[in-house]
């Protein structure tokens, strides 16, 4: 969104139109908009009573689902935001030794861990910080389970499975866990080779960004086809990619269809959702620092797809941005790039209500999902600061990167 230019009426301000289909983003929320000035750029901003609003749907579905939910900090991991999140959830998931350390350390409730294969080392340093641990194949599960068995921890044995379904809402097989060529988890053909007198959890990943008819229809898949397996286990994971709170999400859906696997199986369920926990919870601020006049001109941000929101490229996807449209339907048509020497730095086209000009503020919504656990500093471009947005409206800086952050990964 632009910032208002000295001078200007305030019903005059740039980028409070859109169109219906990104009517989330018309207009800032009140407290950011009156931070706004006070916020350096690039800046990731968790914005905290959005997210206390998601957590409550949280707290809803598990309690009268009356399942467990997990954060999956692969997509999502601020400690700074984890006290408004701690009492809503009953623990993180991890895919590797450092996320697990970050849950145990910072999260500070009950660490699952999978990973698609470990090393002996990396196992037992995970057995200091993890509770419980996926296994991806009958060989990892033998060559590991007596190690895991003996540390005396008393955690359980959880083993994946390719469940031959999907319901994947972008990026194609990039995203797709559940491919026939997924290295992702045991095939139906590989089942019973499997030690099932020793595995305590059947965990299946098979949603992206899916809405309740995926998260339905994937329960209903499992209780149909894999009956008489999960007559075996203790619990199933359901994984992530559960778009809970995306609006238009049908949470009630969800609830019964957990209520009637339960019922029919006597089994705990446990969700994994990362996104879906942190969906239009925070945002991205750039500025435009110059304008390329071109047969479609061209803002210049200090914010780059390429390194602050890595999805864009890789899914790929534009990203929703305050008060803009898509291109033709606002008078004013201009593409956001980055401000690296990578070609391809585009973070998309839309229209606007005028002409943008160095100084400009943007505001990119949904933005704490998969960014900053991604981000990288690719030409020694910084790295955006980390920002809470408190619900009286203070903008907290909580974490600034300096060149010696960028230097020391360097070796």
């Amino acid at each position: 969104m632009h910032q208002p230019r000295e001078g200007m009426r305030k019903e005059e301000t740039p980028l409070q139109h859109s169109t219906e289909s990104s009517s989330l983003y018309a207009e800032l929320p009140p407290r950011l908009a009156e931070a706004l000035p006070r916020i350096s750029t690039p800046a990731y901003v968790a914005d905290a009573a959005a997210l206390r609003k998601n957590m409550a749907v949280a707290e809803r579905i598990r309690a009268e689902a009356g399942c467990r939910i997990l954060l999956a900090t692969k997509s999502f991991a601020m400690p700074a935001v984890f006290p408004l999140m701690r009492d809503s959830l009953d623990g993180t998931t991890a895919s590797g030794l450092f996320e697990a350390r970050l849950g145990r350390e910072e999260f500070g409730k009950e660490v699952h861990v999978y990973s698609p294969a470990y090393t002996p080392g990396g196992l037992k340093a995970l057995l200091e910080v993890a509770d419980h641990f996926y296994f991806n194949s009958p060989e990892q599960i033998s060559r590991f389970l007596p190690a895991v068995k003996s540390s005396g921890k008393g955690g359980k044995i959880g083993i994946r499975i390719n469940p031959g379904y999907s319901n994947v809402t972008l990026g194609g097989d990039l995203y797709d866990p559940c491919s026939p060529q997924s290295r992702f988890g045991v095939s139906r053909t590989g089942l019973d080779r499997l030690p099932w007198d020793e595995i305590d959890i059947l965990h299946v990943h098979a949603l992206c960004e899916s809405m309740a008819d995926g998260s339905v229809s994937l329960i209903r898949h499992m209780a149909r086809e894999f009956g008489a397996y999960i007559g075996r286990v203790s619990a199933v994971n359901f994984g992530g990619g559960h778009f809970i709170n995306k609006q238009g999400y049908d949470v009630d859906a969800l609830i019964a269809a957990v209520r009637d696997f339960r019922a029919e199986f006597d089994v705990e369920v446990i969700l994994e959702p990362g996104s879906g926990l942190v969906v239009d919870a925070g945002y991205l601020v750039a500025t435009v620092l110059d304008v390329i006049r071109s047969e479609t001109d061209i803002a210049i941000l200090d914010a780059s797809a390429a390194c602050h929101m890595p999805d864009v490229l890789e899914v790929p996807y534009t990203p929703p941005v305050y008060g803009a449209a898509e291109p033709g339907v606002l008078p004013y048509d201009c593409i956001l790039g980055g401000n690296t020497c990578m070609a391809g730095d585009i973070i998309g086209e839309y229209s606007f209500p005028g002409p943008l000009r160095t100084g400009d503020r943007i505001v990119f919504g949904d933005m704490m999902q998969y960014s900053f656990v991604k981000n990288n500093a690719f030409n020694g471009t910084p790295l955006p600061d980390l920002v809470l947005l408190h619900e009286d409206g203070r903008a907290e800086v909580v974490r600034r990167f300096t060149y010696g952050d960028f230097r020391s990964r360097l070796g």
